[in-house]
């Protein structure tokens, strides 16, 4: 029997059943999530719960499993897009040009994409209906990292990565990287990785182009704990519950 000593959860009239929330969230079947609340693995605003038959405000309470903060509220969406290259980051567009809304069906109204990519980039977008996270993933005093790949011309110099690490003179500024590995190379062409957390506009290129080697393409393959895997060009997954947390931490949230 699970220990209701260590539980000062008062319900809330009305809420809704704690297992029921978990289950809802995606965090498993109904049953398995009774086992990890009488584990002692469930906190609902930082309290550890232990009991199956307590009530919580999923629209107000804080709910984390394993430390780890799940989405409470039922109609909240969060998506990873493979953005083509030739696509605004935008949902609509007075020239009829495609724009990511294309590939979001019914729900594009209601989501936020968290910042943009260049109509020649392509890669991981985030969008989500929660606005708080979304604000905080875009904003860069959060330093969330993003990484990129790009095609670029060589040969590269040695101290090419330490240049970029160091921080690259621009009009509007010193850029900096935060880690940067050569990834291939071939013959007049190399491919790189670069992680960063700046937000500024053509960032990525512009960095490259002002140390000599203009990218050719650029995909961003990672934003925070998200990574664009398999997912293919115009194709939507839904985020897993520990990659919503993990978003979660890394803003503070």
């Amino acid at each position: 029997m699970p220990d209701e000593g260590h539980d000062t959860l008062i319900d809330v009239p009305g809420g809704v059943r704690l297992q029921k929330v978990l289950a809802a969230a995606g965090v498993g079947s109904r049953r398995h999530c009774e086992e990890m609340i009488g584990e002692g693995r469930v906190e609902v605003d930082g309290e550890i719960v232990r009991r199956y038959g307590a009530r919580v405000d999923p629209q107000l309470q804080i709910i984390r499993v394993d430390g780890r903060r799940i989405p409470g509220r039922e109609d909240l969406v969060y998506l990873g897009l493979n953005k083509p290259v030739g696509v605004l980051t935008t949902m609509s567009d007075s020239r009829g040009r495609p724009t990511i809304a294309d590939f979001l069906g019914d729900s594009a109204e209601r989501l936020f994409h968290v910042g943009r990519l260049d109509y020649d980039t392509e890669g991981l977008m985030l969008l989500m209906n929660d606005g708080e996270l979304a604000h905080r993933l875009a904003h860069p005093s959060y330093g969330v990292l993003k990484t990129y790949l790009a095609d670029v011309a060589g040969p590269l110099p040695r101290d090419l990565g330490r240049q970029l690490v160091t921080g690259i003179e621009l009009a509007d500024g010193v850029a900096t990287a935060d880690r940067f590995r050569v990834v291939e190379r071939a013959g007049s062409r190399a491919l790189v990785e670069i992680t960063l957390h700046e937000g500024r506009k053509h960032i990525v290129r512009r960095m490259l182009a002002e140390a000599g080697h203009p990218v050719s393409r650029l995909v961003r393959t990672q934003v925070g704990p998200v990574s664009l895997g398999p997912l293919r060009p115009g194709t939507t997954r839904r985020l897993t519950i520990r990659e919503i947390g993990e978003l979660y931490a890394a803003v503070g949230l």
